[in-house]
């Protein structure tokens, strides 16, 4: 991921297993598809949480971040003020997302950062 913006904007949840499969759909086919419509909004990269081994201080550790969320989706956004436009909040309340997948997400975290140094 070569990261071309002036800020990342990085939402994390856990959704109930029972609609694993309708939060990737709706995620993929519509939520993104209409923040991707936003003015500011460069790009959406979606993770999901894995198993972590790594060489750390010459030993490998298995590394374990209880209570992070298993989704996550970094937006690249040209300004904070892209998350307060007009059409930031329609696009946030668009199709299946705020009634049939919203409810049923957990352990929301929220965090906006400022890009520093990107080389790539």
């Amino acid at each position: 991921m070569s990261i071309r913006a002036k800020y990342l904007f990085i939402v994390s949840m856990d959704v109930e297993p029972s609609k694993e499969s309708l939060f990737n759909e709706v995620y993929d086919e519509e939520h993104v598809p209409s923040l991707m419509k936003v003015p500011g909004v460069l790009s959406v990269t979606r993770t999901t949480a894995q198993p972590l081994t790594m060489s750390l201080g010459g030993e490998l550790r298995e590394m374990i971040a209880e209570g992070e969320p298993k989704h996550t989706a970094i937006y690249e956004i040209e300004s904070p003020d892209v998350l307060v436009s007009d059409a930031w909040a329609d696009a946030v309340e668009a199709g299946r997302w705020p009634d049939e997948v919203r409810p049923f997400t957990s352990n929301r975290r929220h965090v906006l950062r400022k890009v520093t140094t990107a080389t790539g």
